[in-house]
């Protein structure tokens, strides 16, 4: 595994990053356990003011912190930006809820002995963070601030193409007021990240990335009886019913399938539109994407960006070519793309049938499907009909029907009139193939504590 900073933009090797010896692993271990153990006693009030400094920071500095983002891995400068304040808002949800959502919890009981009884919510450790490179904070920070908070330390292992964001990061918790071995960054090797997670002191794994990783990750996790949650995928469905503001739902669906290039786990990738509209809406939804400006990701006109490397365009490609190989028919929607740099020309994938392989995968790009459903029973039907469920969208001017509607597809999200998005303060997760575990929100900061029970008895005899 070889860590690099290579510009997807111009295809340029800024530096490269030496993998991490196996002396390297075991310091950083013999360092964050130590930590922890000052760390678990540090009261959550104190605990949560290196969150506010790192926010502030992060917002004092956000163009530095997105340009490394656009430099690594091609995000477009104002998206880079958005993923800067978006971190912040994180940080600064659990500085001003952790407290609470730790609290103690009462728990009522009829048995006479048990005179007083709660749940109390104690860290456990060490945690494994194994993070991708699409959102390369946020990504971090999902996972860090509410376990920081909780009283745990985080060893990071970030994908090998985004090196400097994963320095950035550690840079930022120590500047922060963190002491050493409470965030690392390592540049582990797929050996040690086995070693890592077999160590005793450490508690468990947080994974974002493909369905293969998430496989091995898993099943080395299990075998040393840790905890660990998946984010794995998604091939979310954008559903249009026939009462919807047409050109809004165009606008979001252009925007939800090719913001950050397409390359997000929950962007609009199956747009499902009743046949009454399908006409209307498959002419604006091509004249939309023909819109797209792909160019120089720091240029704030730019609207499409590269993709992360030339093995993604090379990988996206043999999917396409797979699918029409199965019966698919692929058709150039996107404006031209700059020859040199990691680009993708936007293309629509249709005729896309039940029994080809490629309707059941998820195409990480600027590869759009927009399928036609007899019938509402019928767009529910095809919404469902995909072995992910991360997220989904359902586009109607009738609130109260789309939400009925959403209630009907089996998946972790579902958001009215707007694609799957992100929040600071919204849970994230899904189900199936597409993971399990919330590592946002409250859902998120009591994934990896101890749930305590403590019970104050009166016992005079036999029990």
């Amino acid at each position: 595994m070889s860590y690099a900073t290579t510009n997807p933009y111009t295809g340029e090797t800024i530096k490269t990053f030496a993998n991490a010896t196996d002396t390297e692993v075991a310091q950083t271990l013999d360092k964050a356990h130590a930590m922890f153990d000052a760390w678990k006693d540090v009261s959550v009030a104190d605990r949560v003011k290196v969150l506010q400094k790192a926010a502030d920071l992060l917002r004092k500095n956000h163009t530095e912190y997105a340009k490394i983002l656009t430099l690594e891995m091609g995000k477009v400068i104002g998206e880079a930006e958005g993923e800067v304040d978006l971190s912040a808002q994180i940080l600064e949800y659990y500085v001003e809820n952790a407290e609470k959502l730790l609290a103690p919890e009462k728990l009522p009981s009829k048995h006479p002995s048990y005179t007083d009884s709660w749940v109390e919510f104690v860290p456990q450790g060490i945690l494994l963070a194994v993070e991708p490179w699409n959102f390369p904070y946020y990504q971090i920070v999902r996972i860090a601030a509410p376990q920081l908070a909780a009283g745990n330390v985080i060893i990071l292992k970030h994908a090998s193409n985004v090196p400097q964001c994963a320095a950035a990061f550690e840079r930022l918790f120590r500047e922060a007021g963190l002491p050493e071995g409470g965030f690392t960054n390592v540049y582990a090797t797929r050996d040690q990240l086995k070693t890592i997670i077999e160590d005793p002191r450490v508690q468990g794994v947080a994974l974002t990335g493909s369905e293969g990783a998430g496989a091995v990750v898993a099943s080395q996790a299990g075998q040393a009886l840790k905890k660990s949650t998946m984010e794995l995928g998604g091939a979310d469905a954008f559903v249009v019913l026939a009462d919807a503001d047409l050109d809004k739902a165009v606008q979001w669906a252009v925007t939800g399938r090719h913001w950050n290039a397409g390359q997000v786990c929950c962007s609009s990738k199956r747009i499902i539109v009743l046949d009454a509209i399908y006409d209307a809406f498959l002419a604006k939804y091509k004249a939309g994407v023909a819109t797209l400006k792909a160019g120089d990701p720091m240029d704030p006109t730019t609207t499409l960006a590269p993709l992360s490397s030339q093995g993604a365009v090379d990988d996206l490609k043999a999917q396409v070519e797979k699918a029409v190989a199965h019966g698919a028919k692929v058709e150039a929607i996107g404006a031209d793309v700059p020859t040199k740099g990691s680009f993708f020309r936007p293309v629509l994938l249709s005729n896309v049938a039940e029994d080809n392989p490629a309707r059941y995968w998820e195409f990480f790009g600027p590869v759009s499907q927009v399928i036609r459903a007899k019938d509402e029973a019928d767009a529910i039907r095809i919404a469902n009909d995909s072995p992910f469920g991360l997220g989904g969208s359902v586009f109607t001017t009738n609130i109260k029907h789309g939400v009925e509607v959403a209630q009907k597809i089996s998946t972790g999200m579902v958001y009215i009139n707007h694609p799957t998005g992100v929040a600071a303060d919204l849970p994230f997760g899904g189900v199936r193939r597409s993971g399990y575990g919330r590592e946002l929100v409250g859902f998120g900061i009591k994934e990896f504590v101890n749930h305590k029970l403590i019970a104050v008895t009166d016992i005079d005899g036999a029990f």
